[in-house]
């Protein structure tokens, strides 16, 4: 198997004098930097891996409206997957007409929220994967007082998804995959699919199937690429003879109500070309793939340029092959481990210490690299993963290669006052 390609080196020095010729203000702020070329670069590769199968962005991977945007402006790309119901509400507040929540939600306010709009009720399709839930969300419909029959005959029905378990279990006591739904087999899906059916005010749009262990484990060499391709290959087959029966006896169960599902969601930025071949997808869900992570370095064959960076500042020189910066600590959510480090990506010849690693208010960098930068130098950092950086930042300064300069910034989530849990 091929060595996953180098990817195209980012231009951190022409970020830095870029960032340099902002005002003061600007600088001084909790900054990214997306470059927009590679951004635009990214997206159109995961079109083509799609094969002219939509591409849901995944929000989450992002967490910067505007990105958001430009990604649904990018061929092939339509609709948001948004990871929580007050996010989602926000999206459809906005005009966006097509968001799904990929997660169960247990926010009553938000729940209530959207159970009174019409417009949000049109927009927002929630995920369940439970008779719990289902019952959970059928409680607060009849605590809000919108029940049909009760005085919201005007209001469209409350739409859902239904999320199903996608982990490979090549043995009884093993299983590789994220815990996520409890519905595994097409008998269970059929008996859910059919409870929510009989639910009065509601309308099953569509089937949630995503395979984490696919889409987001990198490849590996050494002694663990066996291990990983064991993995993705066992898992690929499993999928392949399972999520088609699953999808069928939800879409029996669906016709016999005299409808039609409206999707059928699955894959990831890792997965997209395999999931699409599958032929039984109607759309894809991805978006980290748009910034392309230090963990997406792992994957064979991805072509994707690293888009997103984030600056912190040189503040202290303990020794003089040392510096330390301020912050920068932003280790991965997942189980605890290096491929959950922040990498330096620039200036090269600095490297994390071992006793420190990267800490919540400094971060000492040592190696050669650090005889070059004096005090307020920036140091370019790559997370591990997409949007998780978001939860740090104000804001992104988006550089343009034509321009050579930072055209615009685009604020975060947090940077609009919005942390969604």
């Amino acid at each position: 198997m091929p060595r996953p390609a180098r990817p195209v080196a980012p231009p951190y020095e022409r970020y830095a004098d870029a960032l340099a010729a902002l005002p003061a203000a600007d600088r001084s702020r909790s900054l990214g930097v997306l470059d927009l070329d590679a951004f635009r670069a990214n997206a159109a590769v995961m079109a083509a891996r799609a094969a002219g199968v939509p591409v849901r962005v995944a929000s989450k991977s992002l967490r910067i409206r505007r990105a958001v945007v430009e990604a649904l402006e990018q061929p092939g790309f339509r609709g948001v997957m948004a990871y929580a119901l007050a996010e989602a509400l926000w999206w459809a507040e906005s005009g966006q007409p097509d968001v799904l929540v990929a997660y169960p939600t247990a926010d009553e306010a938000a729940l209530d929220a959207l159970l009174r709009s019409p417009r949000a009720r049109a927009a927002v399709v929630l995920t369940v994967d439970s008779a719990e839930h289902l019952r959970w969300i059928e409680d607060r419909v009849r605590a809000a007082g919108v029940h049909p029959g009760q005085g919201a005959a005007d209001l469209p029905p409350l739409r859902l998804c239904l999320d199903v378990d996608t982990a490979w279990r090549p043995l009884a006591r093993l299983r590789v995959g994220a815990l996520r739904s409890p519905v595994r087999t097409p008998d269970q899906a059929r008996e859910l699919a059919d409870r929510i059916l009989r639910t009065p005010g509601v309308r099953l749009s569509g089937v949630l199937a995503y395979e984490a262990q696919v889409a987001g484990l990198p490849d590996a060499s050494g002694p663990r690429a066996a291990a990983v391709r064991v993995v993705k290959s066992g898992s690929r087959r499993d999928l392949a003879r399972r999520r088609p029966a699953i999808v069928t006896a939800v879409r029996q169960a669906v016709r016999a109500a005299g409808a039609e599902l409206d999707f059928v969601n699955g894959g990831g930025t890792g997965s997209l070309a395999e999931t699409a071949a599958e032929g039984v997808v109607t759309e894809l869900g991805a978006g980290s793939g748009l910034l392309a992570p230090a963990s997406f370095d792992g994957f064979h064959g991805l072509d994707l340029r690293p888009a997103a960076s984030y600056v912190r500042p040189v503040v202290r020189r303990p020794a003089p092959d040392v510096v330390t910066v301020a912050g920068g600590g932003w280790i991965a959510s997942g189980a605890p481990g290096a491929d959950r480090w922040p990498t330096v990506a620039w200036p090269a010849g600095l490297r994390l210490t071992r006793q420190e690693g990267a800490g919540e208010v400094q971060t000492p960098l040592h190696g050669p690299g650090a005889a070059r930068l004096a005090l307020g130098d920036p140091v370019f950092f790559r997370h591990a993963k997409g949007g998780e950086p978001a939860e740090h930042l104000d804001a992104v300064a988006v550089y343009s290669a034509q321009a050579d300069a930072i055209v615009d910034l685009w604020p975060t989530y947090r940077g609009e006052g919005r942390m969604f849990t």
